[in-house]
């Protein structure tokens, strides 16, 4: 983990309120599943915030992100070629090299872009990944899962793209090795609680209100079976069957 100026690269907007950044990675690292903290303001006290990365190649890091608040909205108005800080990569990622066989990546809303790196990755050590993208409305990113999946599995809450429902009705954990989860929690403990019946093996990436991002302030404490940890630190990624929902 390391703290370094980097310059934005490009800044779109893709969806009615979210965006996807292009920064200069400056032979930073990353691994599938961990995520940086960013802040493009200097004099303000306004914490860094948290965002997981969507894509990296060796020149290039991809942050999708969603503007709830000042920070984001201060992030959404960067324009390229200007300069901002990041610090990371922060978290424990998902352990791809400890993976194998047929593989599900589950993602809703904004869950759904930390899942794109997961997939390449999981992909390139030669598992076989199947991806349940669930949106409220407007897809976004699916393209971008397109050249690491085998099949790609969409849901809308209105059903004008996909499937009408909830993307855990598409769900068959017993046909995966592994079920891989990231977004809202009620969708996760969906997940989880399904594939527990099927003793299939499920890894979730939890969301957190997070202030420091390296375990220092406890603020995204969680309880689990072996007591409390940080998401920021021992996180965002748990065994499903640890969790204490």
């Amino acid at each position: 983990m390391r703290y370094f100026e980097s310059r934005v690269i490009a800044n779109q907007r893709v969806a009615d309120d979210i965006f996807v950044l292009q920064v200069e990675r400056n032979s930073a690292e990353v691994a599938a599943g961990q995520f940086y903290m960013l802040k493009s303001w200097d004099k303000e006290l306004t914490l860094m915030r948290p965002v997981s990365v969507f894509k990296a190649d060796e020149s290039v890091l991809w942050f999708m992100y969603r503007v709830v608040g000042s920070g984001t909205s201060r992030i959404s108005a960067l324009m390229p070629g200007d300069k901002m800080r990041l610090l990371g990569p922060c978290g424990n990622g998902y352990p791809c090299d400890a993976l194998k066989g047929r593989i599900a990546v589950v993602g809703g809303g904004l869950g759904i872009p930390p899942l794109c790196e997961t997939a390449k990755t999981l992909k390139a050590r030669g598992a076989t990944v199947d991806a349940y993208l669930g949106f409220r409305d407007a897809l976004f990113a699916v393209e971008d899962f397109e050249p690491h999946c085998e099949n790609i599995f969409i849901s809308t809450e209105k059903g004008e793209e996909g499937y009408r429902g909830f993307i855990t009705d598409l769900l068959s954990p017993e046909n995966y090795d592994t079920v891989i989860t990231c977004g809202p929690e009620v969708m996760m403990r969906k997940v989880a609680s399904m594939c527990a019946m099927t003793d299939t093996r499920c890894y979730c990436s939890l969301e957190h209100r997070m202030a420091c991002g390296i375990g220092a302030c406890l603020g995204c404490s969680i309880r689990t079976k072996s007591g409390m940890r940080r998401v920021c630190k021992d996180g965002p990624v748990f065994l499903s069957s640890e969790l204490e929902w």
